[in-house]
């Protein structure tokens, strides 16, 4: 084969990269070791959600990079997600200053610059940070990516499914931890062990072991990050009034302590919304764009329900108008089955020190197109703010590999200032809806008879106290037994307060009787039989047996998605 000359090279990218719609400049084309931003390298705003892959080596530009995409995709209206892993992000709500090193390289490759702010919304998990608190209740968030948080083997997530469907079925509302835990312990309990028989494919120590792991979770402090007002992810899919996209940065200022909570909460995020959003089918921009920072830690250690669930869900979201951009430091941190659904690849440098490296190395040039370029010499050698591209073109064909010098974000490439911060979160429109914890009573109180804490405005407290109106067992004492545990765990003392007596018991309001309701029954085989396998296959084999002979009760009871999630908007439909 003859060797292409540079001028030849040009032209295939010129010509690769000429498109006719709106796009999102990513640089210019960097051909035989010279710069040509006669090559401008673009992406197609209408290809932004086919999701794609922004990856490399620490150090060599990744953050930069999403940042300058995430200031164009605001500026053509579509809003943004990021989670703010280091900090670096928040920066986006000031305008950056110019310098003769930043001049150079924007004439160098033809972007006309200026310093300009973009519309930012700052997050926190359970108000873990500055931002405006982001909180979900247990119920929404599912059996399997709370299985995934608590490191659950099969089994016990399966066991854990069995949980949340009782819950369900008993109108048990599990707001936030103490809520399942009281389900869980219930079960166990000699008042509940006939209804942990009649779930069967619950064993009263499977239970016990996931009633100790949820303990351990309280004990780290994680229960702030559930409960209610639970954060609409709708929120996400905001305009500024001068038309931009909002960028909604989530902040994880201690990422490195919860690895596990914080990437399965960003599934949820997506979870929701690929549940909520209806099909949109091709747009000329997306409703938004999600970049998952950190992407390795999705999936390191996950169970094969929980990576079906996330690549189903990659699959199905793009008809949504919804675009995910993996980040993550190579090509092998991602699933196969997700790999080969993202288009769009920003390759940053890769380091071959080890063999694992070198290995690595040539399996990133085994997933890029046929190019004019030695991949491996040009993927060791790329330097900090370079990377190598291909993109999905407006007729859905990969574009040429092309080496290029990345742009310039307009706005500060650190950490915004802390008064900006708390000024920008004060005035949040957000602030007032999530910004203070409430106590509704749910699960907890109904097991126990205790009132919900004082926390906030709460809902008419319901009559009954246990399943389905029952009362609450007699020295049933769900907090002694977590205290104990707790501190089983811990080795100390626990932290949990002492009890309180409890208050004076009130007459019971009469109930009026309930009227029987005709349900037909459902036949054996045919489709529900059919759909019940197919449910019990996704969602374990403790739940097969039963999904079978759920017949016409199915879309009632078990209201969940794809991960098992079930949103409040969602159960109020």
């Amino acid at each position: 084969m003859a060797t292409k000359t540079t001028a030849e090279k040009l032209a295939t990218i010129q010509q690769g990269y000429t498109l006719e719609g709106a796009t999102i400049e990513l640089g210019a084309a960097i051909i035989d070791g010279e710069l040509h931003k006669d090559a401008p390298v673009r992406l197609p705003l209408a290809m932004m959600n086919r999701h794609g892959l922004v990856a490399g080596a620490t150090g060599t530009g990744k953050t930069v990079t999403l940042h300058m995409m995430a200031e164009q995709l605001s500026t053509a209206g579509v809003p943004v997600f990021l989670a703010d892993i280091k900090g670096d992000l928040s920066g986006l709500a000031t305008a950056a200053v110019g310098s003769d090193k930043l001049t150079a390289r924007t004439q160098g490759i033809g972007q006309p610059w200026e310093g300009r702010a973009f519309p930012v919304e700052f997050l926190a998990l359970g108000g873990d940070g500055n931002g405006v608190p982001v909180r979900a209740t247990v119920t929404s968030f599912g059996p399997i990516l709370l299985s995934r948080i608590m490191e659950l083997n099969d089994t016990q997530e399966s066991s854990l499914q069995l949980v949340f469907y009782f819950a369900d079925k008993n109108g048990l509302e599990l707001i936030d931890l103490k809520d399942l835990r009281a389900v869980i312990q219930f079960l166990t309990s000699d008042e509940g062990k006939d209804k942990l028989e009649e779930l069967g494919g619950l064993s009263k120590a499977t239970a016990g072991v996931i009633l100790r792991e949820l303990v351990n979770l309280e004990a780290q402090g994680l229960e702030k990050f559930f409960g209610e007002p639970e954060f609409d992810t709708a929120e996400l899919l905001r305009t500024a009034p001068d038309g931009r996209g909002v960028v909604t940065c989530l902040e994880l200022p201690t990422l490195q302590t919860k690895p596990m909570l914080f990437s399965t909460f960003l599934m949820w995020l997506l979870a929701d919304l690929f549940e909520d959003l209806p099909e949109a089918g091709d747009l000329d921009k997306p409703k938004l764009v999600f970049f998952l920072d950190e992407a390795h830690l999705l999936f390191n250690g996950a169970s094969k329900a929980f990576l079906d669930a996330i690549t189903t869900t990659v699959r199905l979201i793009r008809s949504k108008g919804v675009g995910i951009f993996f980040v993550t430091q190579t090509p092998k941190d991602v699933p196969a089955d997700v790999l080969g659904q993202l288009a769009n690849r920003v390759q940053h440098a890769l380091r071959a020190f080890t063999p694992e490296d070198a290995k690595a190395l040539k399996a990133t040039v085994s997933t890029f197109p046929l190019s004019d370029y030695d991949l491996e010499e040009t993927l060791t050698s790329a330097g900090i703010g370079e990377a190598v591209i291909t993109v999905m073109n407006e007729k859905g064909a990969p574009t040429p590999v092309a080496l290029t010098r990345l742009r310039a974000p307009e706005s500060v490439m650190g950490p915004a200032e802390d008064a900006l911060v708390r000024s920008t979160v004060a005035g949040s429109a957000l602030l007032g809806k999530y910004g203070t914890a409430v106590d509704n009573p749910s699960a907890y109180e109904k097991l126990t008879g205790k009132g919900a804490a004082p926390t906030g405005p709460a809902a008419p407290e319901p009559s009954g106290g246990g399943p389905a109106g029952q009362a609450a067992p007699a020295g049933y004492d769900v907090d002694a037994e977590a205290r104990r545990i707790e501190e089983e765990i811990l080795g100390r003392p626990s932290s949990r307060p002492a009890p309180t007596p409890p208050p004076a018991p009130r007459a019971p309001e009469p109930q009026p009787k309930p009227q029987p309701q005709s349900e037909p029954q459902p036949q054996s085989g045919g489709m529900m039989g059919d759909l019940g396998g197919v449910l019990g296959g996704a969602l374990g084999g403790g739940l097969k047996s039963m999904a079978r002979s759920m017949g016409t009760q199915l879309g009632r009871e078990l209201l969940r998605g794809v991960f098992g999630t079930s949103s409040t908007r969602r159960r109020r439909r």
